[in-house]
């Protein structure tokens, strides 16, 4: 799930978006999207060596995956997304690995407990409350091994002003559809980079730290 470009005046619902945007995907986002194309090859270098087991949280078609296969080709996926359309391509892709993946909601989905050595999540975090995150990240937390790490890159912003418009105006859309609370629309909320980083130490990680950025997309890594 991703991304600012697309992003639309009104609100559709989150699979609906992206089962609508499959087939042109992975090109917009490696070519359209600041800073997306240089990611990937980051978050795959910063994954350890040692990293036997990952958990992709909205893997989409797996264009992250595209990169770590080529370093660790022999390592164990479990990929949660929304949309089975970007799953089928994915699967395509990769039908050769050791990867499992499960359509649905990552929010409602068990992540189980000290099962995985590194999850990641590539510009899926950044349409939702601050509220909704912390939670989502306790449970990356708890389904971590004690060593474990995660990993984040998203649309991120430098100024409180932005984040605070951006919400205040996806909140207005919500109230105008009578959308409940809790049901997955797309609309681009990111939050500052001081935020996330509250964010996950909240959650329970130890060392948050920021270690690439380029126009808004930014890589932050979690330790346990």
């Amino acid at each position: 799930m991703s991304d600012q470009t697309f992003k639309k005046p009104t609100l559709e619902k989150m699979s609906d978006f992206f089962t609508a945007r499959v087939d042109g995907y992975d090109e917009h986002m490696l070519n359209d999207v600041a800073g997306c194309k240089e990611s990937y090859i980051k978050m795959a270098e910063l994954i350890p060596d040692s990293t036997e087991t990952i958990l992709d949280l909205g893997c989409g078609t797996g264009l992250e995956l595209d990169e770590i296969f080529k370093r660790l080709p022999d390592v164990s996926v479990v990929g949660i997304d929304l949309t089975q359309a970007m799953l089928d391509k994915l699967m395509k892709k990769h039908s050769d690995k050791n990867i499992r993946l499960i359509c649905g909601n990552y929010f409602d989905v068990d992540l189980g407990e000290n099962a995985f050595d590194v999850a990641i999540s590539f510009q899926t975090m950044h349409h939702f409350s601050h509220a909704e995150k912390v939670g989502l990240y306790a449970k990356i937390h708890k389904a971590l091994k004690s060593k474990g790490m995660y990993i984040e890159c998203d649309y991120m912003v430098t100024e409180q002003s932005v984040e605070d418009e951006l919400f205040a105006e996806n909140a207005r859309l919500r109230r105008e559809l009578n959308i409940p609370d809790g049901e997955l629309y797309h609309f681009d909320t990111p939050c500052t980079i001081d935020n996330q980083i509250k964010m996950l130490k909240k959650a329970g990680f130890l060392s948050v730290e920021m270690v690439w950025r380029m126009e808004n997309t930014t890589i932050i890594v979690a330790k346990k």
